[in-house]
């Protein structure tokens, strides 16, 4: 009775520590092939279309990718939760901090230009191009313009609605330094959203609307919204692939970048995946809408996280 009791309670702990090991291997076998990114929502569709193209050869990787906003994928990356963070901006001294003090090293690849474009409705006719100054009136901190005639007497009197990135995002930190004077200086009652499609939506379905995002949206957009041209004092210019190429669409021309996790290259599929992202970065570029950087720069990233391997 008793070797038949020992027995029993033998298989039952055989059972329980085959069934921690198995789970344990599915973990790690779903971990390895897994490549998750998360971050801007401006760098997503680039990201996007590269995991899209990489997966028609390597079906058995998946490849999520999320639009939580820079900062908030920024606060996964440097836990070490993802191994690729999509940024609109570069990563802050805290996030550095932050990434340093949980033995997280990283790399910065810049992946395309981009320029941010302030849009309104398509059927404003009113108004083709704002300078800075008018921008930073109607967007700074404490602004109570809600009128469009209260920018310029020569505009109607037309309730003024805003739409734009939420803080989470790396599109608002930079609008609101070069805007603003500031990073996070703003006024608060706008329609906040790291979701581009909802600021779209937003502003092509309100005639007064006022917003701002990645000039690719635009593109993607072009017959729903109107784009106005941005003078900084040196004349009206409006965004292209020229204009933000060559830096003459200023103060809104700013670089995109992907951070990966220097541990996570040592995964195949990582490495294998940044490589391919980074050997067809000006097609995915200019698939997506934005402006690609010289090939020499792609290769320097190619040679940064050969270097790691």
């Amino acid at each position: 009775m008793y070797r038949k009791n020992f027995i029993a309670s033998l298989m039952v702990i055989c059972i329980i520590l085959f069934s921690l090991i198995s789970c344990s291997a599915n973990n790690e076998s779903s971990k390895s092939s897994t490549v998750e990114i998360d971050g801007s929502s401006t760098v997503f569709p680039i990201s996007m279309a590269a995991a899209e193209i990489f997966r028609e050869t390597h079906p058995e990787i998946q490849i999520p990718v999320g639009i939580s906003g820079t900062g908030g994928g920024f606060k996964r990356f440097t836990v070490g939760e993802i191994p690729i963070n999509n940024a609109s901006r570069p990563i802050k001294d805290q996030e550095v901090k932050d990434a340093t003090e949980n033995g997280i090293d990283f790399i910065e690849l810049t992946v395309a230009f981009d320029g941010l474009s302030v849009i309104v409705n398509k059927s404003n006719d009113w108004v083709d191009c704002l300078t800075v100054e008018e921008l930073h009136k109607v967007w700074d901190q404490g602004s109570n313009i809600n009128n469009w005639n209260q920018i310029r007497p020569s505009f109607p009197d037309v309730d003024m609605n805003l739409y734009g990135p939420g803080t989470d995002s790396g599109t608002f930190d930079y609008f609101t330094e070069v805007i603003n004077g500031q990073e996070g200086r703003t006024r608060s009652d706008y329609t906040p959203s790291e979701d581009d499609n909802v600021l779209v939506l937003g502003v092509s379905g309100d005639k007064g609307a006022m917003g701002y995002f990645g000039y690719a949206y635009y593109v993607e957009n072009i017959k729903r919204l109107k784009l106005l041209g941005i003078d900084d004092g040196n004349g009206c210019v409006m965004p292209s692939e020229a204009s933000i190429n060559d830096g003459t669409y200023s103060p809104l021309s700013r670089p995109l970048f992907i951070y990966v996790n220097t541990s996570e290259i040592l995964r195949k599929e990582v490495y294998e995946f940044v490589k391919f992202y980074l050997e067809n970065g000006q097609m995915l570029a200019n698939e997506g809408g934005f402006v690609a950087l010289p090939q020499s720069m792609y290769d320097d990233g190619l040679s940064a996280i050969a270097n790691n391997q």
